[in-house]
């Protein structure tokens, strides 16, 4: 499958659209049509999976551990630790359960959730020593704005965090005006969480859209591959769409494949305009 892909400043390389575990493990009842979602996607070469401690109180986690069993080396494994945790005893000790749950040994990204009360410099000492002592590969961040990033990329160490995982779809385009800039000018990806809104009003407004329903009639697209294939759009932006089954990660995996024309994407910015000021940056 000719796809898109996005480099790590490491030199890593993973395909544009990964695969989000956002309320999986959540009912006992949908665990094995998730896990086998997961491998599916797998099969069809979506190798990053992202996690975090926080979804279901693990139950997310454990999802993981039962798909990619027997089948790590195929994974780029990437979880998320709570802003409390994030820092010091505990930041070992939450890596250490994220690894129980997901059945393995190391991860290949480790992200803080979001900013809380521990310091930027507390969290870059604990994501190093995780680092050096192998249990995980690589660290970023979550849901940080241009001002958090510059304070962590001041600190001695923060310029090795290596991604920005934030809220980011054709309604939510805020991070355009400066912060998707900024990761790009220092070669770091930005992951997009929620690529197609949250369920809901949003997303059906998406969805229904009469240009996205458009492009999608005229390519023979569903209107979720044509948002995703504009999130993707850009170099350096990874989109992770949770999905649950087989049918929906499928169609996930065709997006890679999809390359809008200037005439489609300038019918999209009509429809939803890039912004023209800083605004406070989204969150889900």
């Amino acid at each position: 499958m000719a796809s898109k892909q996005v480099i790590f400043p490491d030199g890593h390389t993973l395909p544009a659209i990964g695969q989000g575990t956002w309320y999986m493990g959540e009912r006992s009842s949908d665990i094995q049509a998730e896990t086998r979602a997961l491998q599916y996607g797998l099969d069809l070469g979506l190798s990053l999976i992202d996690t975090a401690e926080m979804y279901a109180d693990g139950g997310a986690e454990r999802v993981v551990g039962r798909a990619i069993h027997g089948r790590r080396e195929e994974v780029f494994l990437v979880s998320k630790v709570y802003p409390q945790n994030a820092g010091g005893a505990k930041a070992q000790a939450a890596c250490e359960n994220s690894l129980r749950r997901l059945q393995t040994d190391y991860l290949d990204l480790y992200l803080l959730h979001w900013r809380g009360g521990i310091p930027l410099s507390d969290t870059i000492a604990a994501m190093e020593t995780l680092r050096q002592a192998g249990k995980i590969k690589r660290w970023g961040v979550s849901n940080l704005d241009v001002a958090d990033m510059e304070e962590l990329w001041s600190l001695p160490g923060g310029d090795a965090c290596m991604t920005d995982q934030v809220l980011y779809h054709l309604a939510s385009r805020g991070i355009e005006y400066d912060l998707l800039p900024w990761c790009q000018e220092r070669g770091m990806p930005v992951m997009a969480y929620c690529p197609l809104a949250q369920a809901g009003k949003l997303r059906n407004g998406l969805m229904d859209n009469q240009a996205v329903q458009r492009i999608a009639g005229e390519l023979a697209l569903t209107p979720a591959q044509v948002l995703l294939a504009w999130v993707i759009r850009r170099p350096g932006v990874i989109a992770i769409p949770k999905a649950g089954s087989r049918a929906h990660v499928k169609e996930n995996a065709r997006a890679l494949e999809v390359v809008l024309s200037a005439a489609h994407l300038d019918e999209l910015d009509r429809a939803f305009p890039a912004p023209q000021r800083k605004t406070h940056l989204d969150i889900v």
